[in-house]
This record gives C-alpha cells, structure tokens and sequence, in this order.
C-alpha cells in the first residue's frame, strides 16, 4: 500500500478535472492505497517570493496553507498534481505548489549538473484536462512538468493522463461523453503494476 497525495490546482468545484480526479482516486482506493486530497481552491498557496529566507528546510515566512501541506508532501510515496489546462499549462495555483517546494529543500554537497539542492525523493505523476486536442495542446504543460519536477527536483515519473477534448469551456464539463474517466480510473488502480501511460 502507498500514500498518495493528490494535488488540484484549479477547476471548476465539480468539473472536468476534479472528475478525471475522482476517478483516479476510486481506482488506487480500489487498489489498497491511501489517498488523500487537497484543492488549491480551497487552499491558498501563494507563490515564492523568491526572499531566500528559507534556504536549506527552514520555513518559509509566508503564512498561508502550505505550511499545513508540509507534512502531507513529506508523508507521500506519490504526489500527483492535478490540473486544468490554462494558457497552454499547468494553472498558476499548482505552479505556486511546486515553487514552494524550495522550502523543504535540503543541501547538496554534490548536486547534479543544473540542480542545487536536494528533495525529498518522491514518485510523481501529471493528470490534466482540456478543451482542445490538438497534437500540441499539452507540449508545455509536459515540459514543464518533466524539466521542473522530474529532471530538476528529482521525482520518479509514474505516468502522465493528458485528458483532451473535454468539451467547449464556455458549456457544462463533457469529460463524461469521453473514454478519459475510465483510463484514469485504470491508472489508479494501476499505478504500481503497470508501465508509464500517456
């Protein structure tokens, strides 16, 4: 069994991606893990200030709910971030998530090249939703997610569900006319067993 945190960076309260959400979870909680969730609407997360004042797993001087996170990052076998596609990324409340993470950053006597400090090791994954599904559509969501999180913070990617053509954003979510909630109730329950899906 593996502690998962879930990490919903925005969207609608009951809309695609919280669904594409849910489903995820149903299925790893059909799988034995422990899952738990948090959304960024609810709890805020500002954005680094970039103050250097928690240099090296000193607390960040900003009071707001990432210090409640802390403990729950740290508890995690597999964080997975959770996101609508916005401006053709990840939305600004799950990039504040992981800019944060700088204050559980330890120091690395011998860092690989491009990095300058260590994190906890931690297995990752990338769930996201979106209205287009163009071959492009998720390109720099993925590239941020695989340099900042895999290659620079050092996560083992466990598989990314890119969920495209969810339906207009103007009308109700659509996620439900599509095969997305299925793969990713699959994924969950199959996140320690099978391959890197995409």
């Amino acid at each position: 069994m593996k502690n998962i945190f879930v990490v919903v960076g925005g969207g609608r309260p009951k809309g695609n991606t919280m669904q594409l959400v849910e489903a995820f979870i149903k299925g790893a909680e059909e799988a034995g893990h422990s899952v738990e969730k948090v959304s960024l609407l609810k709890t805020e997360v500002k954005g680094c200030l970039g103050c250097n004042a928690c240099r090296y797993d000193k607390p960040c001087i900003q009071k707001d709910g990432f210090n409640e996170l802390i403990p729950k990052i740290k508890k995690a076998d597999l964080i997975v971030f959770a996101s609508p596609l916005y401006f053709w990324t990840i939305s600004s409340k799950l990039k504040a998530f992981i800019e944060r993470f700088y204050c559980i950053a330890q120091e690395d006597p011998n860092p690989p090249m491009g990095r300058y400090e260590k994190y906890p090791v931690k297995d990752s994954a990338l769930l996201m939703t979106s209205a287009d599904n163009f071959f492009w559509t998720f390109e720099q969501a993925v590239s941020y997610y695989q340099f900042a999180l895999v290659n620079y913070i050092g996560f083992h990617d466990k598989g990314m569900l890119l969920a495209g053509g969810c339906g207009d954003t103007n009308g109700k979510p659509q996620i439900d006319q599509t095969e997305h909630l299925k793969k990713a109730y699959e994924f969950g329950k199959t996140i320690y067993s099978n391959s890197i899906i995409q």
